[in-house]
């Protein structure tokens, strides 16, 4: 069956939506534990959460914005079929560029790996394999996550749904771009590792 475009418009702006739930900023608050867009580098990811100091919320976070990237897809799927890529797609834009809060959101990790799961579930493996072994060779954050990014729409067109692999790329680009600042740190020799100050 052949996407309708208001399928389609319908898809993105569910995807977007839900994206943009801010799952670290409300943890973060109704536990009292601060300001997110004043710690840190000032995003709304677990990454950011875990410099509260709060693992618990950070582990909570993370685990959010992961179901939430699954969850879109899922949906997506089930309600216009066909559409759940790009439903990914505007979910990870939501979740980077959430309008309600002036589009001062996290950098789309998890919620990319959410999106890869619910497309297909060795996507989602490789890219948290990715991400986890290049967290443990480097002990930098930013590096899993924009390998893992970039892994994921290689991982489809090489696994057998190239169908996904252009909305995958396009997310991997958005997380890099949102990483800019840690790309450059990273060039310059200063971005920090996970465990020290």
């Amino acid at each position: 069956m052949p996407v309708t475009p208001i399928d389609l418009l319908s898809a993105l702006i569910f995807g977007y939506v839900l994206g943009s739930i801010p799952f670290g900023v409300i943890l973060t608050r109704m536990a009292g534990a601060g300001n997110l867009h004043e710690i840190g580098s000032g995003g709304t990811g677990a990454t950011n959460v875990l410099r509260t100091g709060r693992k618990g919320l950070a582990a909570a976070t993370l685990l959010l914005d992961l179901a939430k990237g699954a969850a879109v897809v899922l949906i997506a799927r089930a309600i216009w079929p066909g559409t759940e890529h790009w439903a990914g797609l505007a979910a990870v834009v939501g979740h980077c560029l959430p309008i309600w809060l002036r589009f001062r959101g996290g950098k789309g990790v998890a919620t990319l790996m959410g999106v890869a799961l619910g497309l297909a579930w060795p996507i989602g493996l490789v890219f948290a394999v990715v991400w986890l072994g290049m967290l443990a060779i480097t002990r930098i954050s930013s590096a899993g996550g924009m390998s893992a990014a970039i892994s994921a729409p290689i991982a489809a067109f090489f696994m057998g749904w190239p169908h996904y692999a252009l909305a995958l790329a396009i997310m991997a680009a958005l997380v890099l771009w949102r990483h800019r600042a840690n790309i450059q740190r990273l060039i310059a020799g200063t971005e920090p590792r996970v465990g020290k100050k």
